[in-house]
């Protein structure tokens, strides 16, 4: 085996811009492909965009990409999907090209509500053109009585967004704040998102880089702590791990976690979610603590 087969099958195909017939400019050398492209800059200008492996509507979902986040297109077909890798946590999929727009102003806000509604004017009777979910980034050009206001013309209550660099101070009470959002497999947003996108979400906006999938943060996040059952021996903010799973511990008898059990973010007794987890076949497989 090569040098290029050894390292392209070491690479994690999530994270790696590449295809035997397409790969990111910086990567030749590293793996093998038909040709090698710069990839261009590209903005999410939908409220969310969801990413796929394949360029087809009925794939599954596999991330989101929300309002604002940047990605580099390497490749956009004639069926309408570019190819590309997010900006923020490196993953890679198809996404809808009419989703992505030019790059435009930097960033220089946040959405801290749940959700927020984008107005075409200075009054909250107008019906809203778009719905931003938290964590969505805006380029806010100046205000307007109670309103901040997009280059584009839009107008978002200020008391919804936040400067982009400051952060919350408490990712547990961050990801509270989705309680009863719906579980989506592959969802970042309010409207729904799953176990490692409630935790990618939560410590994002503590300032905190996470990434995407639960085996990805699992082994990244934080440090490793001996679990022996004693449930006593958990801390506010651990992260407990099963196969395919993360959920949050919100204090000594609480599990915080997006489930498909329930199809929701949920509080959990602690002592009963191990258990009901663990009759599935499923133990507890490692418990980080940041």
């Amino acid at each position: 085996m090569s040098a290029i087969d050894e390292a392209t099958r070491t690479l994690d195909p999530r994270l790696t811009p590449a295809r035997p017939d397409l790969a990111a400019a910086h990567l030749e050398g590293v793996v093998e492909a038909a040709r090698f492209v710069a990839g261009t800059g590209r903005r999410v200008v939908a409220a969310r965009a969801g990413v796929t492996r394949e360029p087809q509507p009925g794939a599954p979902l596999v991330t989101e990409a929300l309002f604002g986040e940047g990605v580099t297109v390497y490749e956009t077909n004639e069926e309408g999907w570019a190819w590309g890798q997010l900006d923020a946590d490196g993953y890679v999929g198809w996404i809808a090209a009419e989703a992505l727009g030019q790059p435009g102003p930097a960033a220089t806000h946040r959405v801290r509500a749940l959700r927020t509604p984008v107005f075409p004017g200075p009054s909250i009777k107008l019906p809203p053109s778009e719905l931003l979910s938290f964590g969505s980034r805006l380029a806010i050009a100046g205000t307007r009585e109670r309103f901040a206001v997009t280059p584009e013309g839009g107008f978002i209550f200020v008391g919804h967004l936040a400067p982009l660099d400051t952060v919350e101070a408490d990712y547990v009470e961050v990801a509270s704040r989705f309680l009863g959002a719906a579980y989506l497999w592959g969802g970042r947003s309010s409207l729904g998102l799953d176990c490692s996108g409630l935790v990618q979400v939560a410590l994002n906006a503590c300032g905190l880089a996470c990434p995407r999938d639960s085996d990805m943060q699992e082994a990244a996040l934080g440090t490793a702590v001996a679990f022996d059952g004693d449930i006593g021996t958990l801390r506010r903010g651990d992260l407990l791990f099963w196969p395919g799973h993360v959920g949050i511990v919100e204090d000594a008898v609480t599990l915080l976690h997006a489930t498909a059990h329930f199809m929701s973010v949920v509080r959990e007794p602690l002592g009963a979610a191990l258990a009901r987890i663990e009759a599935t076949g499923t133990p507890l497989r490692s418990v980080r603590r940041l």
